[in-house]
């Protein structure tokens, strides 16, 4: 027994070792992590269990039936383990066997971990690093990718998905990070992209880099394909660690709660005074976040990106809570098509995992202009719109300043089945501000500037508040802005058990 026991060791060791030493090596000199140093650094100490760790290819084309070309694992290490005592599943692609290319067998290993987690109620991590398909395997490599996507889509609304790109990701291979709901990269040692440098050259005759092509810095900012970017591949795996603290295990899971001594009916004296005493002076509605959430802790999603609305997770009571917020400070708070996208993504992931959803609004409008329409802001708003319509989880808004026309309905208006919707004494509820409405409505006027002033004040008088709002039943309570905390921290606790239902579908239709 003892020779079989020490023989199963050797085994395990050659596994462990990947495609050697040299390569290992070659690996920490990119400034990157091997494939089992990432799963060490994202599960808790000697929590991980391995599953299939001397699967091999099967593979005989191209001299590949040669045993030197089969590594047990073949290119991916699997398995579950825990985060902060909590389960889930990961698998780790390794990039020192064939590029951490996509086998057959490779596949079929992120598909029984996957499988697992479905069964099981557990979020999905997977830490990737591949050149992508294996060619010397062909139709079959090819037959791999799909099967994985296929349980993305199996997957989606089931339990989380999350995908930190840890080095190349190209063709075929972003799709799957594409369906899962959060994608983190590192700046300078990842890319995604459908085609790389050379086939964009050749095509197009442009000139790119990989990082400029596909970069953590180009999906962070600019198409937004990813979420956030990290430095190296240690604070990637720790923010990882820190966002999955906030998220429930699966649909059928409440959302998690961690012991807090921040007090729930904490009072904010500073936020009686942060709202500008000029109308079109912007303010940080971040701050405002901070003071809610407890212990001004706040995860934000893509804050590189559509900077004029703000999205991410915090707690109030201890309990998870997904925050939605227009930002003064970048394009007044406006809704445009990114801002607008971004937002809809977001609200509907927390809808689909049962997360609450508080939403701060000060918002002028939609973003006019011929760029805007072109490319279709009245698609994209309605996605936001849709998302908002759509949710059945609690729902709290709070309206700080301007909610003005068609975006005061976008942002979890009570129309939209908003369960709590308050309002700080300073919130502008209107179809437009006073100035352009006054303009519209007294336009035989507009030569007489005494006129034109004297109905703009009787304008804002009349419409710059929150009272014809509240009359009619549309805002809940108007508040003082330092109670804002107790107040959705109260609210929170009366819907802890809402009941509330769509009609009977096979699926909706967003306005994709």
């Amino acid at each position: 027994m003892n020779k079989i026991i020490r023989e199963l060791e050797e085994r395990r060791e050659r596994a462990r070792l990947g495609g050697g030493q040299k390569r290992i090596d070659a690996q920490h000199g990119r400034g990157k992590l091997t494939a089992r140093e990432r799963i060490d650094l994202l599960l808790d100490e000697d929590s991980f269990e391995e599953y299939d760790m001397f699967v091999e290819h099967r593979c005989t084309d191209f001299d590949m039936n040669d045993p030197a070309t089969k590594t047990p694992g073949d290119g991916v290490v699997t398995g579950w383990g825990t985060i902060n005592g909590r389960k889930t599943f990961v698998y780790s692609q390794d990039f020192t066997v064939f590029g951490g290319s996509l086998s057959e067998t490779h596949a079929a290993k992120i598909c029984k971990i996957m499988d697992m987690a479905m069964k099981n109620g557990a979020p999905v991590i997977g830490l990737n690093d591949s050149g992508g398909a294996r060619i010397q395997e062909g139709v079959a490599s090819l037959g791999g990718y799909a099967d994985v996507f296929q349980k993305n889509v199996l997957a989606s609304g089931v339990v989380p998905q999350i995908s930190v790109i840890m080095g190349p990701c190209a063709g075929g291979a972003v799709y799957s990070p594409a369906m899962t709901d959060f994608i983190f990269m590192v700046k300078d040692t990842s890319y995604m992209f459908v085609t790389g440098p050379d086939v964009v050259k050749t095509v197009t005759q442009e000139t790119v880099t990989q990082e400029e092509l596909g970069g953590a810095v180009t999906h962070t900012s600019k198409s937004s394909v990813a979420d956030n970017a990290y430095d190296n591949d240690v604070e990637a795996l720790e923010q990882t660690r820190r966002m999955f603290d906030f998220l429930p295990l699966s649909n059928r899971e409440e959302v998690p709660q961690r012991p807090t001594e921040d007090p729930i009916d904490r009072l904010e004296g500073s936020l009686d005074t942060i709202i500008p005493s000029n109308p079109n002076k912007p303010y940080d509605m971040m701050e405002i976040i901070h003071k809610v959430v407890d212990e001004a802790d706040f995860f934000e999603i893509q804050p590189s990106f559509a900077k004029n609305i703000i999205t991410g997770f915090g707690r109030v009571g201890g309990k998870s809570v997904g925050f939605v917020a227009n930002q003064p400070m970048v394009l007044a708070g406006v809704l445009d098509i990114d801002s607008s996208r971004k937002a809809a993504r977001f609200v509907r992931f927390c809808d689909a995992f049962n997360i609450p959803i508080v939403t701060l609004v000060d918002v002028p409008g939609f973003l006019p202009g011929t760029a805007q329409e072109h490319n279709g802001i009245i698609k994209h708003g309605a996605k936001l719109l849709f998302a908002y319509g759509e949710a059945t989880v609690p729902k709290i808004t709070v309206i700080t300043r301007k909610a003005y026309g068609g975006a005061y309905d976008v942002m979890a208006s009570k129309h939209l089945r908003g369960d709590m919707n308050y309002a700080w004494p300073s919130a502008e509820i209107a179809v437009m501000g006073a100035k352009g409405a006054v303009e519209i409505i007294f336009r035989s006027q507009i030569g007489d500037a005494e006129a034109i002033a004297e109905k703009t004040k009787e304008y804002e008088d009349r419409f710059a508040n929150p009272f014809v709002a509240s009359a009619r039943g549309y805002i809940d309570d108007v508040i003082k802005p330092h109670s804002t905390r107790r107040r959705i921290a109260r609210a929170l606790q009366l819907l802890e058990d809402k009941e509330l239902e769509n009609p009977w579908k096979k699926h909706d239709n967003i306005p994709l």
